[in-house]
């Protein structure tokens, strides 16, 4: 997926679930301003069933956007974008058709700048080209809308000025909101691409490297050296001598087989849950997950396995392949808390697994958290 493509969410999810509550304000706001003025500040007596449909709209377009954004529902599809763009589109027309008559005050003309706060909404969750087509219909419709009602009521104001005020705040911050999509886009693709130089695979390939050294230097200094320590102070050595030899060469070579087998995976859970967690993989289909995806998966672990609820005993982590060439993925850990706090230490991790990992299953049982989720092989 290109940088054009991706969205500030796709690249910085914990990003995203902190600006939500930005989002929630300014649903909130605009839907309560719509209704405030639908009541007390009205041109012309109009249509009070029409005004009421202009804030349902709003209401709704802000429940689209907010429900939307939530991390676990990530990432926002364009079915949302375009729904939110649908119900404020249809909003601005709605409200013109309210107070149908002249319109002597431009404060209470909501809706064009709740088009233009609805683009600021969606900024951290489509790429700029969305944000720059959905913003120009939006912009169009108000130009329209009020562009028709100065000219069939009309004052000082040139019909092509009105449409043009009733356009701007919408034409503005819908700029505003795709140079910001751009940018952060372009500019987390370049840092991704320098972060290259030095991977993330080749960071883990070198911790396993040190893991290996430790268990070898390990082995050396528990079995190996007082072995040798033994026989330099005896005459002459004894069959028990050789059996020993070769019971410490077998596990030496055990030893490193099992090395060679073990997934970078089966190392990181080792590496920090002391090797009491348990990984069904005898494929070593883990392997084939890609650098961001083990990044972001290795993360989790740690995080879990280091959580003081969590014994690392607990957690059971299968790989297993799908009839349609992808690999599935599941996750079960013994968690020693409530909802709440399983909530609280998890819900940033999820977030981000949640966007690497669209079909991702979260299942929260008493004490106990379990995960599913699947890739393409790579």
């Amino acid at each position: 997926m290109t940088a054009a493509r991706r969205t500030a969410q796709q690249y910085d999810p914990l990003g995203a679930m902190g600006s939500r509550p930005f989002a929630v304000v300014i649903g909130a706001a605009g839907t309560a301003w719509a209704l405030l003025v639908s009541v007390f500040d009205r041109d012309v007596v109009g249509s009070p069933g029409l005004s009421a449909l202009t804030v349902l709209l709003v209401a709704t377009s802000a429940a689209v956007v907010i429900a939307a954004s939530s991390p676990f529902r990530a990432p926002f599809t364009r079915g949302a974008f375009v729904a939110h763009v649908a119900l404020l589109a249809v909003a601005s027309a709605t409200s013109v058709a309210a107070q149908w008559g002249p319109d002597r005050n431009a404060l209470n003309d909501f809706m064009c700048l709740v088009t233009a706060t609805g683009m600021v909404m969606a900024a951290p969750y489509r790429p700029w080209p969305d944000l720059a087509i959905g913003g120009a219909v939006l912009a169009a419709v108000d130009a329209l809308a009020w562009g028709v009602g100065a000219a069939t009521f009309p004052e000082q104001v040139p019909v092509a000025v009105a449409a043009f005020l009733a356009a701007a705040p919408t034409l503005v911050l819908t700029g505003a909101s795709a140079v910001f999509a751009a940018t952060f886009s372009g500019l987390a693709e370049r840092v991704q691409i320098r972060a290259g130089s030095y991977s993330v695979e080749r960071a883990e390939q070198d911790g396993i490297a040190a893991s290996v050294q430790r268990d070898r230097s390990t082995v050396l200094a528990d079995e190996v050296a007082p072995f040798f320590a033994e026989l330099r102070t005896r005459d002459a050595i004894t069959d028990a001598d050789r059996a020993r030899a070769r019971a410490i060469a077998d596990g030496i070579r055990r030893g490193m087989v099992a090395d060679a087998d073990r997934t970078w995976f089966e190392y990181a859970v080792r590496q920090e849950g002391g090797g009491r967690s348990v990984v069904d993989d005898p494929d070593g289909l883990l392997a084939t997950l890609d650098v961001d995806q083990r990044t972001v998966v290795r993360t989790f672990l740690r995080a879990a396995l280091r959580a003081p609820a969590v014994d690392p005993a607990g957690l059971v982590a299968r790989a297993r392949p799908t009839p349609d060439d992808r690999v599935e993925v599941s996750i079960e850990i013994v968690v020693a808390d409530s909802d709440v706090g399983i909530h609280r230490t998890f819900d940033p991790y999820l977030a981000v697994l949640r966007v690497t990992f669209p079909d991702l299953d979260v299942a929260l049982r008493p004490s106990a958290l379990a995960l599913r989720f699947s890739y393409d092989q790579h």
